[in-house]
Order: structure tokens, then C-alpha cells, then sequence
């Protein structure tokens, strides 16, 4: 199997709460937006985010029900400054997001960051650190 990942889905209880985030609060342009079923957004080089209703999720899994929040996830979005990490925390409060952690610098990696949730729980840390760097074809230097 090659080391890489086309698309990251996440179980969504909410998924109309997840569009007005993502779409009307963030700007984000859905690749494919299925109501009811699912919607994708095109997040990096050959990388998908889809946010799945959970049900429907339980039932491609074909399994019982799942747990209704994500768990011991982040999402990193990194930026180029410490205002940047602000101005973005700012915007995702305005467009429903919880702020968990203020902007402050890291206790851990030299980083400057804060933690939002989504409405449904999907946490993202959003980050500067001048330690690394992505480069131009999506590579990822680190220190």
C-alpha cells in the first residue's frame, strides 16, 4: 500500500450545522454537496475533507451506532503569523465555532495556536510555526 491519504471522512451528526459553518461562515467551496448524505470540501493536493451524516456513515459501516462527536482528533491549519492565527480564530468564532483554546503560545514544538470546534465537535488547531514549512508541490519540511 503507498504512504498517502485521498480523502479523510468524519461522521457528522449535524450536517446542515456543518455547511453553514464550513460554506456560509468560512467561505469554503464544496466540491460535492449532497444533502442529507454528505459534503466535500478539496483541503489539499490530492486530499479531501468529507463530513458524512452519521447515520448514513453507521450505515456504510454497517455497524451499530457510532459515537456522535469526534474524539482524539485534530485538524491542523497552519498559517504564517501570530495575528494570522488570531484573525482566523475570529473568523471561525463568528461563523459558529467554539474557541476551546485562545490563541497563546504552545507548551510544546516553539508554536503559536488555538483550538476551535465545529458545531459538531470537529476540533481544529489552527498554528504558526516558523519551525517547518510547506513547500510549493504540498511537501512538508519540518524543523
Amino acid at each position: 500500500m503507498s504512504q498517502n491519504v485521498h480523502f479523510l471522512t468524519l461522521a457528522t451528526p449535524d450536517l446542515d450545522a456543518a455547511r453553514r459553518f464550513y460554506v456560509d461562515g468560512l467561505g469554503w467551496n464544496a466540491l460535492l454537496d449532497v444533502p442529507e448524505e454528505i459534503l466535500f470540501f478539496q483541503i489539499a493536493p490530492g486530499l479531501l475533507l468529507g463530513l458524512f451524516d452519521a447515520e448514513k456513515f453507521d450505515q456504510d459501516l454497517q455497524r451499530g451506532s457510532t459515537v456522535r462527536e469526534a474524539s482524539g482528533v485534530t485538524l491542523a491549519h497552519n498559517v504564517d503569523s501570530e495575528d494570522a492565527v488570531r484573525s482566523t480564530v475570529a473568523t471561525m468564532r463568528a461563523a459558529g465555532g467554539e474557541v476551546l483554546t485562545e490563541p497563546a503560545p504552545g507548551e510544546f514544538g516553539g508554536i503559536f495556536h488555538a483550538h476551535v470546534a465545529d458545531p459538531n465537535g470537529v476540533i481544529w488547531e489552527i498554528a504558526h510555526n516558523p519551525g517547518w514549512s510547506v513547500e510549493a508541490d504540498g511537501t512538508v519540511r519540518l524543523g
